[in-house]
């Protein structure tokens, strides 16, 4: 039986370890050929030297046939536009699961509406945000329209991840603080928001990736006139021109980005967690009326 089971665990190790090759190996790829020389391709094997011409196409304007332009316009109109879904993911996902920590009538129909954008996809959810608009009359584009598709999108994510933290949050925490004294919007502020910063920061990072790597949502809601999102200006150079290895260099950096992102946050969050407080040891500074307390003086005990 000992042997039997280690064979499993191995199994299972072995798996494991190919699902992670299948997903992170055309990224590692993806990068390799982003480093090649003037003559590289768009396939593997690697053609040298090694070089960063590629990588100067997409920030320097000065590089024959740089594309640094189109990619620094729209890689700011697609990070305002994240930023701003993943506040409004984030906000409403949230205020949304709040309503579900008590049962209420129809509680289980409302569930179904919220995970009904979650069902759908997201080509057929652009088509219908389009239709929808042109049967009003009203004028599609990135800000109007676009940024209320995607946040539709992000939400479902966001209140699932709302759920799992009200899962198992204790409310007797709450309930604790309240017969401490704290009124209902220092519980909420002091107690728990501190507690679920976890599933706002969840939030957060679903609304503002979705949005970061919308394309099929996106492009049937712009306007001619106005700056595309980094999405949709690549598959236009896709479109328009020859694929070359500096499309490897942006998709390489756009990653990085979105990594660094999330570890720069999570590093914010951690220091500010570790030094926020410090260890209280008694209920009066808990409360925070320790030094009212020494500076009255002694309690006389009344007999």
């Amino acid at each position: 039986m000992h042997k039997r089971r280690d064979w499993v665990k191995w199994a299972l190790g072995a798996f494991f370890a190919l699902f992670l090759v299948f997903i992170y190996s055309p990224m590692i790829l993806m990068g390799i050929l982003s480093f090649q020389g003037a003559y590289g391709s768009i396939t593997f094997p690697f053609r040298g030297p090694i070089s960063l011409q590629w990588w100067q196409s997409i920030f320097d304007t000065s590089q024959p046939g740089s594309i640094a332009t189109q990619v620094r316009d729209s890689g700011l109109q697609s990070l305002w536009l994240s930023l701003a879904a993943g506040a409004a993911v984030t906000l409403i996902a949230f205020t949304l699961s709040m309503a579900f920590r008590r049962n209420f009538r129809g509680s289980s129909v409302a569930f179904y509406v919220i995970m009904l954008a979650l069902m759908t996809p997201g080509f057929l959810l652009g088509v219908g945000a389009q239709l929808f608009w042109r049967f009003l009359g009203q004028p599609t584009s990135l800000w109007h329209t676009a940024l209320g598709t995607n946040a539709i999108w992000g939400i479902p994510f966001g209140f699932l991840v709302m759920l799992a933290v009200w899962n198992r949050y204790d409310r007797s925490i709450e309930e604790a603080a309240r017969d401490l004294g704290a009124d209902q919007k220092t519980t909420f502020r002091e107690v728990t928001l501190p507690l679920i910063w976890t599933g706002l920061f969840g939030c957060f990072l679903f609304g503002f990736t979705l949005t970061w790597n919308d394309y099929d949502r996106t492009v049937l809601l712009l306007s001619g006139a106005e700056a595309v999102t980094l999405p949709v200006q690549i598959v236009g150079l896709t479109l328009t021109a020859a694929i070359r290895p500096d499309l490897y260099a942006l998709g390489t950096a756009t990653t990085l980005l979105t990594v660094t992102l999330i570890g720069v946050l999570l590093l914010i969050v951690t220091l500010r967690l570790r030094f926020r407080t410090t260890p209280v040891h008694t209920v009066e500074e808990e409360l925070g009326i320790a030094e009212e307390l020494r500076t009255d003086g002694p309690v006389e005990a009344s007999g």
